[in-house]
This record gives structure tokens, C-alpha cells and sequence, in this order.
């Protein structure tokens, strides 16, 4: 306890970094709450009374990302998730386009890619804005629209409004990155995500003190089995395999007073276990989601073979939707690691830097052997992000309230692991650059280097 003591105390005493904690929280502050503002147009009154635990599926992930804005219809409905769509439409286009992929390895072309990205986001979220219109068109909302608002009016006013929303949490992110600690874009989607944690934690309290609980030990076992996933979700984001490098000798100097011979210097490549980060439970979310939209608009009965499987891969908790959820996961973990790893690229930089795998010659066989590698430790590392992405299910056979369940790994827990591990390594570099203690006992938070010596 007086380590962490100390430790708050060092970061409080760097003026720098004090100042960066200060700023990003004030913006933190400022986003949620513009997730409390309701859209013109609509009876916030009604539109509580209407929305209850709010949307499910597809929609109930959208809403989850934007910390509960969606279902409140707030001026941030759509938060950052128009921006990372057109984010990833960008990556992913750098792969396929050999003019993308030369901009992204240039300083001006990368601004030329953010700029291009932010125009992206202004058309993503009208088509995405002019959805929700629809949405809160129906049936379930209608009786919250205030008659007085026009149809078209209502429609124009609310695309300008999410619109412009949308890109003032844009510019929060990249001012948070920019002025603030951490990844501005990642702690927005982790505040949002984090935000329904105590009232699930209430409502979980309530349902296992109440009767027909398990009573207090079966919510504190559940702590536990929470913190133990939590444990397991920090070990697969900062897994990595170390691939051990070696440095030519290099002759500095022209005379032989000033000639310094350097050399067997030794570094590593680390190859994380799960490089493709979230986004194989994304993709394997968002093709799941099929089932259910398809028997919500074909009214299928539960009997007959089509409707009954159709309605078991629409169910959460059912074993066909979990064990092809798996099986999605760890396919779209191997093809998302394939489209961001280059070991070619890699093997090519190793070769410009005059370094070398022992034992493996330069070119090809490096990028054989690193490929080689990361296909043996993928592996382990879709099995275990498939386990996690199944975990919120199995919690829910269990007996766990659907808001509680969720936070039992899936898209949520690794958002929120990986984004507060980001944070804390930049903090820790601000303490290392300053000599003082990192924020563990003994070594680093991994995937930080040593801070250079100020001497």
C-alpha cells in the first residue's frame, strides 16, 4: 500500500504529467456529459420509459461502445464509431491499394490518410445518422417524438446534430492523444464500455441478495471469477515470443586512436500472441448478428429444423452460437493477423539494419522463419481469445445477469484491459524518464523501453 502511495505521489509531482491526467480527465468529463443531452425533437421523459434495458444485438454493441448514448438518443448516439469504421475502411484499403500503403509509410502521407480518414467519418456518419432516424422512427420510440417536429425537419435536425456530435468526440480523442495520456479514440470507447460496470455490479448484487439468489458468497465467488478473467485477459494481451536478434560488427572511426569496434550487441523482435487484438470478436459478432436479424424480419417459429437452429444461433447462451462463435474467432484471428503481419517487410528491415536471427540467414529464410513462428503461437492465441469471447455466454448459463455476464470477457473486458495497459506504460514512461520508480514493484509493464539516461 505505501508503494502505491508513493507512486501516486511521484506522478502527482511531475507537473507535466499532472497536467496531462488533469486535461484528459476534464474531456473525459465533457463527453459524458454530452451522453446525457437528449436530441432536439425528442421527450426525454417518454424516451426513458421506453428504452429499458436498452437494444440488443448488433445495435446493444453500438450502444455498449457509446457508453449508453445510443438508447438515450443523446447529441453522441453514434460516439466514435463512425470514425473507427472509417479507420479500419482506411487500414484495410492500405493493404489492397499500393497508393494507400505508400502514404502510410510517410510522415505527410499519414497526415494525408488522417485527413482522408476525417472526410471519410463526415459521410459514414450521415448514412449511419439517417439509420438512427429510422430507428427512432419506430414503433417502440414514436410516442417520444414531439408532434410539433416535422418529419423532415426531425430528419435534418438530427443528422446535423449526430454529425457534428460525432466529430467533436473525434476531436476530444485526438486532443486527448495530442495533450492528454493515452490513446484519446481507445479511452473514450473504454469510458463508454466501463461506464455500465457499477450499475451491473448493483443489479447483480441485487439479483443474488434478493429471493431466489445465491445470496452473498455466490456474488463474491462471481468477484473473483471476475477478477481471475481479468488476469487472464492481461496475460493475452501482453503475451509476446521473443525472437532473439544479433547486431554485425561495426567499425567506427577512420584512424586507429579513434577506430571503436562495436558488435555482438544483442536485441529481440517480440511477437505478441494475439497481434490481431479485438477485432476477431468484432467481426465474429457482427456475422452472428445475422441469424437474429433474419428471424426477427421472417417471424420463424421455433419449430421445423431451419427456424429452431436459425433461433439457436441468435441465442447467446445456446451451444451452436457458441461453438461457431469460436470457430469464427479464431478463422478471422488468423486472416486479421495475416492482413496486418508482414514478415517479408519485417525480414527486410532486419537486413537494412545490419541485424540477423542466429542461425538463420538474411531474406527469405528470415521472413520463413518469423512467419513460421507466428503461425505456431496464433494459434493459442485465437484458442484463448475464443475461450474469452464464449465467457459472457457460459456466464449467463451460470446464473449472471445479462449486464454483469457481458463484462466476463468478450468486447468489452479486452477494450477496457488493453486500453487501461496502454495508459499505464505511458505513465510509467513519464515516471521511468524522470528516475523514478515504475508503477510495478520490481521491472516495467510491458511493451515500454527503457527511458534514456538524462545525465
Amino acid at each position: 500500500m505505501k508503494k502505491f502511495i508513493d507512486t501516486l505521489k511521484n506522478i502527482w509531482s511531475i507537473e507535466e504529467l499532472r497536467k496531462r491526467i488533469l486535461y484528459t480527465l476534464g474531456l473525459i468529463l465533457v463527453y459524458r456529459i454530452g451522453c446525457y443531452i437528449t436530441l432536439p425533437g425528442i421527450n426525454p421523459i417518454i424516451l426513458d420509459q421506453k428504452t429499458g434495458s436498452g437494444p440488443e444485438g448488433l445495435l446493444g454493441l453500438f450502444n455498449a461502445f457509446a457508453g449508453g448514448a445510443f438508447s438515450r438518443a443523446s447529441i453522441f448516439a453514434l460516439g466514435v464509431m463512425p470514425y473507427i469504421s472509417a479507420s479500419i475502411f482506411m487500414q484495410l484499403a492500405g493493404i489492397v491499394i499500393p497508393q494507400i500503403a505508400k502514404l502510410q509509410k510517410e510522415e505527410s502521407g499519414r497526415r494525408t490518410i488522417n485527413q482522408y480518414t476525417r472526410y471519410l467519418t463526415v459521410v459514414v456518419t450521415v448514412f449511419q445518422a439517417s439509420a438512427y432516424v429510422a430507428y427512432l422512427r419506430g414503433p417502440e420510440f414514436a410516442q417520444a417524438l414531439v408532434p410539433q417536429y416535422s418529419s423532415f425537419l426531425f430528419w435534418f435536425t438530427t443528422v446535423v446534430v449526430l454529425t457534428a456530435g460525432t466529430l467533436f468526440v473525434m476531436w476530444l480523442g485526438e486532443k486527448i492523444t495530442d495533450k492528454g495520456i493515452g490513446n484519446g479514440t481507445s479511452i473514450i470507447i473504454m469510458v463508454g464500455i466501463l461506464a455500465r460496470l457499477p450499475e451491473s455490479l448493483i443489479q447483480e448484487f441485487t439479483a443474488q441478495s434478493g429471493s431466489g439468489g445465491g445470496g452473498l458468497l455466490i456474488f463474491l465467488a462471481e468477484i473473483v471469477a471476475f477478477i481471475g478473467v481479468i488476469v487472464g485477459l492481461i496475460l493475452l494481451t501482453q503475451g509476446v515470443r521473443k525472437i532473439q536478434l544479433n547486431y554485425a560488427r561495426r567499425i567506427i572511426g577512420s584512424t586507429d586512436a579513434a577506430r571503436d569496434i562495436t558488435g555482438n550487441s544483442r536485441d529481440f523482435i517480440p511477437l505478441k500472441v494475439n497481434s490481431a487484438g479485438v477485432m476477431p470478436i468484432i467481426f465474429a459478432q457482427a456475422i452472428l448478428f445475422i441469424p437474429g436479424t433474419i428471424v426477427g424480419f421472417a417471424n420463424m417459429s421455433k419449430e421445423g429444423a431451419t427456424g429452431g437452429f436459425m433461433r439457436a444461433l441468435a441465442e447467446p447462451t445456446s451451444f451452436w452460437h457458441n461453438f461457431i462463435f469460436a470457430v469464427l474467432v479464431i478463422a478471422f484471428t488468423y486472416f486479421y493477423t495475416a492482413l496486418i503481419f508482414n514478415p517479408t517487410e519485417m525480414a527486410d528491415n532486419l537486413k537494412r539494419n545490419n541485424s540477423f536471427i542466429p542461425g538463420i540467414k538474411p531474406g527469405e529464410p528470415t521472413a520463413n522463419f518469423i512467419a513460421t513462428i507466428m503461425d505456431r503461437i496464433t494459434l493459442p492465441g485465437a484458442v484463448f481469445l475464443a475461450l474469452a469471447g464464449v465467457l459472457p455466454g457460459i456466464a449467463s448459463l451460470l446464473g449472471v445477469t445479462a449486464g454483469f455476464a457481458s463484462f466476463f470477457g468478450g468486447t468489452s473486458m479486452l477494450i477496457g484491459v488493453g486500453v487501461i495497459l496502454d495508459t499505464l506504460q505511458q505513465i510509467e514512461s513519464h515516471l521511468l524518464m524522470r528516475h523514478y520508480d515504475g508503477m510495478m514493484k520490481s521491472g516495467r509493464i510491458m511493451g515500454r523501453t527503457a527511458a534514456p539516461s538524462t545525465v
